[in-house]
């Protein structure tokens, strides 16, 4: 296979030296795009590309705009092709032809549920068997089950999960009750979409023994969106050992929006997925149909190679980068939890490189527009940018903590950003600004 230059006539730029490892004034180079006075403590949510990443897709981009016939014809196959080898090898896949290209793992799920609301409407699965997901799904997703398999007479059973959270055991238990109330129900449970890393709030998921559970209890299909976990959590499919799996590329591995991939175990009885976009590639196998959707910009998805070339400047790659961020935002995390003297949202082992910090219940966080309220609060007056969570209170009596910020960390990250989201908590707790008023102003 031709190298990423090769196969685009792009001028090859050497690798770091493996004794050279990037320098904090690089870091600092290569994000000097960000805003100079804003916290960004919410790369969860959008990721952030490096320059040099930037730098790649701005050449593949005008190679395009150079020549566009000669770009579709000659170039993008082969960089999608590196890209998708690439992939292969990062999650430990079997088969390059498992590996497909998409632009998020929104679409990535609407490709599995395609299959499994047309497995209902054609008499392949029964009106009232299941489709089992957490209660913290990602809203969009959740969403998706709804418009794909509620519609097409498929039944929907949510795990509820716990929060805050203190062990793997209360989500297997959950899930193993959701199976069981299937099986009360005479329910044939087609697919369990399980997440890896949920959104809000940021738990990690014990998906290896979700999904070994779903195997015995004879569940047709699992699905594991890990929107979040690539470059953020270890990612190994065949330990995973679930049917599908994707990801995003933009939100921890440093890729421009729109990038994510999705991974279909290779198997003969292996349903045939096809994208919902339908192209002339049409038939030809997912990993073509999604390589050809028709006149878009494809750059995002060939700098998969340069986002591994910066990841390869840093000491342990990877692996090196997770560790040292979850390691970072646990540190974070319980200094907030103490400066606040509230709690972290699950034990430091079940959070990736980001975590739940309780606020203190003062500032008065009573639902979701108050978490909004307070999230914009604290971009406009203290340039902090964090994700509010309200976690409704079930008890009243007992004090439960209803207000959660979600802080992450990525390389660009410094320690004083965290300082300066502690210390504006403060100011409003010793101020006394509730919810309540930011609302009325």
């Amino acid at each position: 296979m031709m190298s990423p230059a090769g196969a685009s006539g792009l001028p090859a730029k050497p690798l770091q030296p493996a004794s050279t490892h990037i320098s904090a004034a690089e870091i600092a180079e290569e994000f000097s795009h960000h805003h100079p006075s804003v916290a960004r403590l919410n790369n969860g949510s959008f990721g952030s590309c490096p320059a040099s990443v930037s730098a790649a897709q701005l050449r593949w981009q005008r190679l395009f705009l150079r020549q566009p016939d000669e770009f579709y014809f000659h170039h993008l196959k082969p960089g999608i092709l590196c890209s998708r080898a690439l992939v292969r090898d990062l999650i430990n896949a079997v088969d390059i032809e498992e590996i497909s290209l998409v632009d998020n793992a929104t679409t990535a799920v609407a490709i599995v549920l395609q299959h499994a609301s047309w497995s209902f409407a054609e008499g392949a699965f029964r009106k009232g068997d299941a489709v089992v997901i957490f209660q913290h799904a990602y809203p969009a997703v959740k969403k998706a089950i709804h418009a794909y398999i509620a519609r097409s007479g498929g039944h929907v059973i949510e795990v509820p999960l716990a929060f805050p959270v203190s062990s793997d055991e209360e989500i297997i238990r959950e899930f193993c009750n959701a199976l069981d109330r299937a099986k009360a129900e005479g329910r044939r449970v087609r697919l369990a979409v399980i997440c890896h890393v949920t959104s809000m709030p940021s738990v990690v998921i014990p998906v290896k023994e979700l999904t070994a559970i779903c195997r015995e209890a004879g569940v047709d299909q699992v699905f594991v969106d890990g929107a979040h976990s690539i470059g953020n959590v270890k990612v190994d499919v065949q330990d995973i050992g679930a049917d599908f799996y994707t990801s995003n590329f933009h939100k921890w591995f440093f890729c421009p929006p729109s990038a994510a991939f999705l991974y279909a175990q290779k198997a003969p009885t292996s349903p045939p997925l096809h994208h919902p976009v339908v192209s002339h590639e049409y038939g030809n196998g997912l990993p073509t149909e999604s390589s050809w959707i028709g006149t878009r910009d494809y750059s995002s998805q060939l700098v998969v190679p340069s986002a591994m070339e910066f990841i390869s400047r840093f000491e342990g790659g990877i692996e090196g980068i997770q560790e040292r961020n979850h390691e970072s935002v646990v540190k974070m995390g319980k200094m907030l939890a103490d400066a606040w003297e509230t709690l972290l949202g699950s034990p430091p082992g079940m959070c990736s490189s980001m975590i739940m910090v309780g606020l203190p219940n003062c500032l008065g966080v009573s639902s979701e527009t108050d978490a909004l309220s307070l999230r914009s609060l604290l971009r406009e007056e203290f340039k902090v940018e964090v994700p509010v969570y309200f976690h409704p209170e079930e008890d009243k009596n007992h004090g439960v903590t209803t207000g959660y910020v979600r802080i992450s960390h990525q390389v660009y990250n410094v320690e004083d950003e965290y300082y300066r989201l502690r210390d504006a908590v403060l100011k409003l707790v010793q101020d006394g600004i509730t919810c309540s008023m930011i609302l009325s102003e």
